[in-house]
């Protein structure tokens, strides 16, 4: 081996380059494809062959390449999106580091094609042969990629089957038309058409487009919502628990339109479905962040991926708050019941779930009531009718009657209806507008206690419990500069600790409902993840595991007979509480049949 040092002849630094940039034919597809829409297209058509691996062309409507421009395109790190260091601050466009292209090449045999506006011809430019020519287009540029990895054999025998190569493919052209609805987008394989997503105008259209490239029963579990602080913009469907799936398969995170894979990200989606998923079961959604372009890094890695946030816990913070509430939304979420459903302090809404206390106690001593008794039907119902009126609502509650029954279902004051039977002890059947409504009655009810303890854990704060032996932890001097930042969130997660040395701490109380943990092994992960992320729930959310085991025992049990009254009030609750679609531990609550589903099971109007 020679020790003199020398230049790398370009074909080999473009192939070096390619092997960062196109791993395999989805990643031409997805250079290629951002490079369409930075030109301002409007439809863009994907042809493949043999899974990407023979052929993989583009075609787009876009401004097109100048013919003098055609060759140069083809260079390293030739772009027409940056001018300046100082635009690297700015980057609005998909693309900007000028290797796609020349890395494409390089491992392919390639051609490009292109009409600019207002030119009176098209161009077509060929990197082997050097060759420029006239070519037949109307309008826009085809880039046509033949025979991937023909040069590189030992790159070509880590494909897989035409088959996978084009699950990956069509994976990227779909991820590109959830968030680009202003582009119509067409893909073939093998000359079958595989899919057409078509321009979506408005909402309808995008949920319809939606529904095609995800399947419809995303679309029936998603909320849609939209939400705008602090110059941040997060918008996008986000599936109810209920609708989780085994892998993390249907996660579409965007930022300023771009597809992005972040840490930071995935841990703010996971905090905000803590306590209502499964274990090992994932999340799915559509989310589209927007903010200044000054506050995020696109230029982490070349395939671009990766971003880095400036402010990386402002912007964790918002996403996890933003979906937090998004799913505390009640599992019935009309209009009418906000007005009446925000008890006036953290006592009154402890006794509206059916919490109490003795005297001085706090929430560790609370217990739940056998029933949950928060509202008389007729009280719900007049305070509804009040605040409809604009008036306020009568302060003393109103009786039950028997004429708030199962005959009244066909208003939208109760969208859960009216109770008419319970099932084997288990099951409380109820009446609606729609049709039929079945609620697992203790999973039901233990959602309801669970978020009334919480709201009565945060009304008091956390309480902590002083160590009879104080507990040492060895850490690094970063991670003792931490605690001293820090030690107001120490002191509000409950934990007492101080810094013996450069290298040492010691922990001298504990949250109170967690006074038996691990004192050194909490420490620890919560010192992860202020090195981490910035801030840490970790605590929090030990403490919900706890409180949800209280809830679970607390709340009422399979086979107690329930009256009206008390059905009635259960379902009153779950149309008023956050996450009540689903239990602590992810399963849901109740399951809606509406008059068509049960007519098809006696083949009624056949």
């Amino acid at each position: 081996m020679s020790s003199r040092i020398h230049a790398l002849p370009s074909q080999l630094v473009n192939q070096i380059a390619a092997g960062e940039v196109v791993e395999r034919p989805a990643s031409v597809v997805k250079e290629l494809m951002e490079n369409s829409l930075d030109a301002g297209a409007t439809r863009v058509q994907v042809d493949v062959e043999q899974g990407g691996v023979k052929l993989i062309r583009i075609t787009d409507d876009g401004g097109g390449i100048e013919r003098d421009d055609l060759a140069m395109a083809l260079s390293r790190h030739a772009t027409s999106k940056l001018n300046a260091l100082e635009d690297l601050d700015r980057i609005a466009s998909m693309g900007f580091r000028g290797e796609a292209l020349p890395a494409i090449a390089s491992v392919s045999r390639l051609t490009l094609a292109s009409r600019a506006q207002d030119a009176d011809r098209a161009w077509q430019y060929e990197p082997d042969s050097g060759e420029l020519q006239p070519a037949a287009l109307s309008q826009g540029t085809v880039v046509t990629v033949r025979d991937l990895f023909y040069n590189t054999p030992a790159r070509r025998k880590f494909l897989r089957t035409d088959k996978t190569e084009f699950v990956h493919l069509e994976q990227v052209v779909k991820r590109l038309a959830l968030v680009r609805h202003d582009v119509t987008f067409v893909l073939t394989h093998n000359g079958r058409e595989v899919f057409c997503a078509k321009r979506a105008e408005d909402r309808v259209a995008r949920e319809r487009r939606l529904a095609d490239l995800l399947g419809p029963a995303f679309l029936e579990d998603a909320l849609f919502f939209e939400h705008e602080a602090a110059g941040l913009r997060l918008s996008g469907w986000v599936a109810r628990p209920t609708f989780s799936r085994s892998q993390a398969d249907m996660q579409h995170f965007y930022v300023n339109r771009r597809m992005v894979r972040d840490k930071l990200v995935t841990h703010a989606v996971r905090q905000a479905y803590q306590d209502v998923l499964y274990h090992g079961r994932h999340p799915a959604f559509v989310l589209f962040l927007e903010l200044a372009p000054a506050l995020v890094d696109v230029n982490v890695h070349p395939t671009k991926h990766e971003v880095r946030f400036r402010e990386s816990r402002l912007v964790h913070d918002f996403l996890f708050r933003t979906l937090h509430q998004v799913l505390a939304e009640p599992a019935v979420t009309a209009e009418e019941y906000q007005a009446v459903t925000q008890p006036a302090s953290t006592e009154a809404r402890a006794a509206e779930f059916g919490l109490r206390a003795e005297a001085g106690g706090s929430i560790e001593q609370a217990v739940p009531r056998q029933a949950t008794m928060r509202l008389a039907v007729g009280e719900q119902r007049a305070a509804y009718r009040a605040a409809q009126e604009w008036q306020t609502p009568p302060a003393t509650p109103v009786a039950h009657t028997a004429t708030e029954s199962a005959d009244d279902a066909d208003t939208d004051e109760h969208p859960l209806g009216f109770a008419i039977a319970q099932l084997h002890g288990i099951y409380v059947l109820a009446q609606n507008r729609h049709g039929l409504v079945v609620v697992d009655m203790h999973a039901a009810h233990e959602r309801i206690t669970y978020e009334a303890f919480k709201r009565a854990r945060e009304g008091e704060g956390i309480k902590s419990q002083p160590l009879l032996v104080p507990v040492s932890v060895a850490v690094s001097q970063r991670e003792a500069d931490l605690v001293e930042e820090h030690a107001a969130v120490f002191a509000e997660l409950g934990m007492e600790v101080d810094r013996l040395g450069d290298q040492s701490l010691v922990v001298r109380a504990l949250p109170a409902l967690l006074r038996h943990a691990d004192a050194e092994r909490l420490m620890r992960d919560v010192l992860a993840d202020l090195v981490v992320h910035g801030s840490s729930r970790r605590i929090l959310e030990q403490i919900n595991e706890v409180l949800g085991t209280m809830a679970c025992h607390g709340s009422v049990r399979a086979n107690r007979r329930l009256s009206i009254e008390e059905m009635n009030a259960l379902l009153r609750d779950i149309e008023s509480t956050e996450r009540s679609g689903q239990c602590n531990h992810g399963r849901p609550t109740w399951a809606q049949m509406d008059m068509q589903s049960l007519d098809k099971l006696f083949l009624r109007g056949r």
